[in-house]
């Protein structure tokens, strides 16, 4: 799609405050493809005055009828899945059947849940001698990543369009061009202006004003630790709603008795999916000792089938990060089986899908997010010493358990501090919650769960 020069503000494209531009490169050639408006702190305060003035009419109108503009939100999403898919490949080098399947996929699934989910929540209940109502927390404050640009934009907006809410959204600027196409989408499915505002611009300019307006009575936000940290600071000093959905290093767990081909094989597509920019990514593997060098050698064998299947990372600066957390786990000890450091192409910002064996608990590989095709295998003694490897970092946000008996699986899976967990391969559910323990984040998104986060309540007594 075409770049708009303007933010969308109040029901319509408005030219900006200010004339600087981010200019948006695709991944897999360093071309630049557009340029989009970098918002500035007046951008947000138009944006978010602009929300205030739609909250009271938009909080008003029946569920009935907000459910409705998220079924024709969804239906202009199907519409234009092609033009999704592609865009999304263009500025995130994502491959265009994976942006198909997952990048455009995904956000009309979880639109269509929370078109649904408007129309049957019980916004009111009968409790006793009271009526406990749930309200929405009032004007959103949405910060989103490149990584999924918009299935993450639609798992913020969806839930809060359907609590009531009215939202300013900034995307992140390596991937804002899906954000002004979905923009769009708003506006053909007739949400009424001042609902939702798109502003474009950077982190530390448009993001924190954003996250610091006294007009923001919540702030989403989906990103690193590091920034999560200062935003909730931020919203903490305000003592508004804050949301976070934040790093993981999770942990894919094969128990003796499980079919250990398929929970390798699926293991290493997981962590390969997206160029392994995934938050959730089962980047570290469990393995019993007694099956490690087997499990070892299916992960290789896996991983040299994705050499020519995978896109690149977003940026050249995520490139040279995830290109010196692989020679920093050659320093410490880890043995390469598969990948490494160097660059398999010389034009575009790839990452050769790297496996590392003999990787011990404390290595930096093993605890810090590394947000690249890049898994690390490790061998265990006993279930509690799997146990005690899985919990042993500061993330908490996904993981999988492999076993013969499901039974036994779920057993693990419960001792286990973290979000969401797999069992034996299970599937994608958008009405699951999905949110981490410890730094992995605060809330949950999508689902009941999700909503829930977007309202507040009030309690009348009779």
């Amino acid at each position: 799609m075409k770049a708009h020069d303007g933010m969308y503000i109040d029901g319509a494209w408005r030219p900006p405050a200010g004339r600087d531009t981010i200019e948006v490169v695709n991944p897999a050639d360093e071309q630049v493809i557009g340029e989009v408006p970098a918002g500035t702190a007046l951008d947000v305060d138009t944006a978010v005055t602009a929300a205030r003035r739609a909250l009271a009419g938009w909080a008003a109108t029946p569920p009935a009828e907000r459910a409705a503009r998220l079924a024709a939100l969804r239906d202009v999403l199907v519409a234009r899945k092609d033009e999704i898919a592609a865009t999304v490949t263009a500025e995130l080098g994502s491959p265009l059947k994976f942006s198909e399947a997952v990048h455009a996929g995904a956000p009309i699934a979880v639109a269509g849940s929370y078109a649904e989910l408007a129309g049957t929540y019980a916004f009111e209940e009968k409790v006793g001698n009271s009526v406990v109502y749930q309200e929405p927390i009032g004007v959103v404050g949405a910060i989103t990543p490149w990584n999924y640009p918009l299935h993450q934009i639609v798992a913020k907006v969806a839930p809060a369009l359907a609590a009531g809410c009215t939202l300013v959204l900034k995307p992140a600027e390596d991937t804002p061009l899906v954000a002004q196409l979905f923009a769009e989408a708003v506006d053909q499915a007739g949400v009424p202006a001042g609902v939702f505002n798109l502003v474009t611009g950077l982190g530390p300019v448009a993001g924190q004003a954003l996250a610091e307006h006294e007009g923001v009575d919540m702030v989403s936000f989906t990103g690193s630790t590091a920034v999560g940290r200062r935003i909730g600071a931020a919203a903490g000093a305000a003592v508004k709603r804050v949301a976070l959905e934040l790093g993981g290093k999770s942990a894919n767990v094969i128990l003796p008795g499980a079919d250990l081909a398929k929970a390798v094989n699926v293991g290493v597509a997981n962590v390969m999916s997206n160029s392994g920019q995934t938050c959730s990514a089962w980047t570290r593997m469990l393995v019993h000792r007694g099956q490690y060098d087997e499990a070892v050698a299916l992960a290789a064998a896996a991983a040299a089938k994705y050499g020519d299947r995978i896109g690149p990372v977003v940026n050249a600066r995520q490139q040279q990060r995830v290109r010196g957390y692989i020679e920093q786990g050659v320093a410490e000890g880890a043995r390469l089986v598969a990948g490494g450091p160097e660059a398999p192409r010389e034009r575009g910002y790839y990452v050769s899908p790297t496996v590392f064996a003999d990787v011990t608990p404390e290595m930096t590989v093993a605890q810090e997010e590394i947000f690249g095709p890049v898994l690390t295998i490790l061998r265990y003694e006993d279930e509690d010493d799997a146990l005690r490897i899985a919990n042993g970092t500061v993330y908490g946000l996904a993981g999988a358990v492999w076993a013969g008996q499901e039974a036994e699986a779920v057993a693990f899976a419960r001792r286990m501090e973290t979000g969401q967990v797999d069992i034996n391969g299970g599937r994608f559910n958008p009405l699951a919650p999905f949110g981490g323990y410890k730094q992995s984040g605060v809330g949950r998104e999508l689902g009941a769960h999700g909503l829930t986060e977007y309202l507040q309540t009030k309690s009348l007594q009779f």
